[in-house]
């Protein structure tokens, strides 16, 4: 009998969609920008109008399709697939710059690429022929079988495929993801409040960030109604979510739906993130590791090492549901051994069924809402 109910928050209580529009953001500022790559620095700008956005999404991401793979393979956080696709690209133009410096090009992949890195790499790239290949990337992933965080690292086979040379500085651990994360931040958070999240103001001033133009999957007074039916009843109510501590409370609270989680089970990326740094050695936790959600299953309260010890699959997996739009999540919750309901409210919307149905999920979900009738 599920006594317990963790949800995922993007796809299933907010939508994606401006947090894939501020990852497309973000990996075109690294390659375009002069503070990073500066491929086309006269291309970049900090504000760009909703049709710019519009355009940009559909470059970087081609059409989606890069999104619609890298969720498949289960990677869930828009911290990762900016770092993909940014250092997919990154890898291309070293293949190139390779032909030139050869020397030079080796001692970067040796060592962890940093901003200045990137600018140094920008020297070498002036009056060099590279043009940025968006579509290429799902073709090349597509030869590889890795998944979840092994995509990530995937990334250093690349890197010898295109350039001869060894390296394995690629992973979601590197100095660069922690670059991505930031640069990410600053196009979510604007001007206003990255110092807040990262500790540092931006490097990029001008933007002003996507936290006030959230969207709900489903009507917030629907929302509201249906959680504050499951509390009535007696159920534990928590977040397991890839967003960071800001990106959730304030957004669930201004729609009027943070009231309804327990504090002590609203775990969220900054947790993921704090755990990472306390044992580096377990890096990486996020989705589809089920790191979030064990937290929020024993507490916050909870040592994270008591998250690390806990047997799986759990026992009494029966008494929580986990309520999650991606494979990733479906992912952590058949590692925790528990229920699992998929929400159509993702990426592909009506067209992950089939996926969800392959993937044998306890229950398929239109939305969110329909959880009232799993537990009657």
């Amino acid at each position: 009998m599920i006594r317990m109910i963790l949800f995922d928050v993007d796809g299933v209580l907010l939508s994606e969609e401006r947090y894939f529009d501020a990852s497309a953001l973000t990996v075109w500022e690294m390659l375009h920008s002069p503070n990073y790559l500066g491929l086309a620095p006269d291309f970049f700008q900090p504000a760009p109008e909703e049709e710019t956005i519009r355009r940009i999404r559909k470059e970087v991401f081609d059409q989606d399709k890069f999104l619609d793979f890298v969720k498949t393979r289960g990677i869930n956080a828009n911290w990762d697939m900016v770092y993909l696709s940014f250092s997919y690209q990154l890898v291309r133009l070293l293949a190139v710059l390779r032909d030139n410096y050869p020397d030079q090009v080796k001692a970067i992949l040796q060592n962890q690429i940093d901003r200045d890195v990137l600018l140094r790499i920008q020297t070498l790239a002036v009056n060099v022929a590279f043009e940025v290949d968006y579509a290429s990337f799902v073709e090349d992933f597509k030869k590889s079988t890795a998944d979840k965080q092994a995509l990530l690292q995937y990334l250093n086979d690349i890197v010898e495929q295109k350039t001869g040379i060894h390296t394995d500085i690629f992973a979601r651990t590197s100095t660069l993801w922690d670059l991505c994360q930031e640069t990410f931040q600053e196009w979510y958070l604007g001007d206003a409040l990255i110092e807040k999240s990262i500790g540092r103001p931006a490097l990029q001033k001008g933007k002003k960030g996507f936290l006030n133009d959230e969207i709900p999957i489903v009507e917030p007074e629907k929302m509201a109604k249906v959680l504050a039916e499951l509390k009535s009843r007696g159920y534990v109510l928590g977040i397991g979510t890839g967003r960071p501590e800001i990106e959730t409370r304030e957004p669930l609270k201004a729609l009027g739906l943070l009231q309804y989680f327990e504090e002590n089970r609203i775990v969220t990326a900054s947790d993921v993130l704090e755990a990472e740094k306390k044992y580096p050695d377990r890096a990486p936790l996020a989705k589809p590791q089920p790191y979030c959600y064990i937290q929020g299953l024993l507490g916050k309260d909870a040592e994270v090492k008591a998250c690390f010890a806990l047997p799986l699959p759990i026992e009494d997996g029966e008494e929580l549901l986990i309520v999650g739009d991606s494979v990733a999540d479906y992912m952590a919750a058949r590692s925790i051994g528990c229920k699992f309901a998929a929400t159509l409210t993702g990426l592909t919307g009506q067209e992950a069924r089939g996926k969800f149905e392959e993937l044998q999920a306890d229950y398929i979900l239109n939305d969110m809402t329909e959880v009232l009738a799993i537990v009657k």
